[in-house]
């Protein structure tokens, strides 16, 4: 295929795009934004409330462009950005039980302006409550762009149509994964590797709900794989590294891989191999 033809290839591709989306820098800048808006003043002790107003009417107006971008209607698009920041203060107080959930659970932290500042798992949380409660309002592209934002900055995967209760702890991060339909209720501590995901991807399950309910005061430790929409870990249980579930357990289970420990004089390679393959 020559330049030409290519291009024109391109045109045509182009062309069939549907929807309207946002511009992909702009998304980002305001997310940026409205994380240092609400954690990491830049003025300290010497901010003002005026500095606040200004600070507030600037990110509505950014949003309700972003929105614009993506319904097309400027009446519709300032309603929807009015609806997202009056729900801000109650969001709000829910990161904030989520960073004192974080102090309370993590001896490694100093301290609460620590985890706002430094903690990537809490930063992907905000990110996520805020994308949403724009999926809340029925708008769907923009928030994506902000949580693979965060996952482009953490490692940590959340969709934003996800069900997320209050404290919710992430610990280091990298590699989490939280589907869609996933709902994961209070109190709730993820390590690093975690998947909570789908059984089956296809696409006719897509109305349907295709990941786990993760109950209150669960602990799912490094590397556990949860999968499935009617996969239920019941409350108060504890999910060792490692392990993988594709079926409900109760509350105050405690699912683990066991370890065997053997001398190393008598360790026999063959012997493992064949207790594996259950030979005589």
């Amino acid at each position: 295929m020559n330049e030409k033809d290519f291009l024109s290839l391109l045109q045509r591709h182009n062309k069939k795009h549907t929807g309207n989306l946002p511009d992909k820098a702009l998304s980002h800048q305001f997310v940026d934004d409205i994380f240092g808006f609400l954690f990491v003043p830049q003025t300290g002790v010497n901010q003002k409330e005026t500095d606040l107003e200004k600070g507030w009417y600037s990110l509505k107006s950014h949003l309700t462009t972003l929105i614009y971008d993506v319904v097309s209607d400027g009446a519709k698009a300032q309603a929807l950005s009015d609806a997202f920041f009056t729900g801000l203060p109650d969001l709000y107080e829910t990161l904030q039980k989520d960073a004192s959930f974080f102090l309370a659970n993590d001896p490694a932290a100093l301290n609460k302006e620590e985890v706002l500042h430094a903690y990537p798992g809490f930063y992907a949380i905000a990110v996520y409550r805020i994308s949403n409660a724009l999926w809340k309002l029925g708008i769907r592209v923009l928030p994506r762009i902000f949580t693979e934002y965060a996952h482009s900055k953490t490692g940590i995967d959340i969709h934003p149509g996800a069900t997320i209760g209050a404290s919710f702890f992430i610990d280091h991060g990298t590699g989490v994964v939280i589907g869609e339909t996933a709902i994961i209720g209070e109190k709730v501590k993820i390590y690093q590797g975690v998947t909570i995901g789908a059984l089956n991807s296809a696409k006719v399950k897509k109305d349907q709900k295709r990941h786990p309910t993760v109950e209150d005061n669960v602990i799912l430790y490094s590397g556990a794989t949860i999968l499935g929409g009617d996969t239920v870990i019941g409350k108060d249980s504890v999910i060792g590294g490692n392990a993988w579930i594709t079926f409900s357990v109760p509350p105050s289970s405690l699912v683990y891989h066991k370890s065997e420990v053997v001398e190393k004089e008598h360790f026999s390679h063959q012997n493992s191999v064949n207790a594996i393959l259950k030979k005589k």
